[in-house]
């Protein structure tokens, strides 16, 4: 009798831990998942940021581009610095004296 009792119980704890095994296995697999799809999201916002690195420097190579034409022309202009509106600071140019720009309705 405490041999049958002793073997149901081993066969009721066995049965027990081949589910939550089972269980295991499946929270693994969700886990995995989980990470691929966290590597992927990774993997595409570094090429997202690596494209967008290469824009900026694309863009400030046109902006010194640009300065150093207007400058070499002559042309009078005024650099605003700034990220927001009503943060800017203004530099002018080094145009000789006179030849800056008119307000509307001045007469030369």
């Amino acid at each position: 009798m405490i041999k049958e009792r002793l073997c149901r119980e081993y066969i009721e704890e066995i049965a027990r831990l081949e589910r939550s095994v089972m269980e295991l296995e499946d929270e693994i697999t969700e886990l995995r998942l989980q990470l691929r799809r966290k590597t992927e999201e990774v993997t595409s916002l570094s090429i997202e940021n690596t494209s967008l690195r290469h824009r900026v420097e694309v863009l400030e190579r046109r902006e010194k581009a640009i300065m150093d034409f207007l400058k070499k022309a002559k042309f009078p202009f005024v650099i605003i610095e700034g990220n927001g509106i009503g943060e800017g600071v203004a530099k002018k140019n080094g145009t000789r004296p006179g030849t800056g720009s008119k307000q509307a309705g001045e007469k030369p």
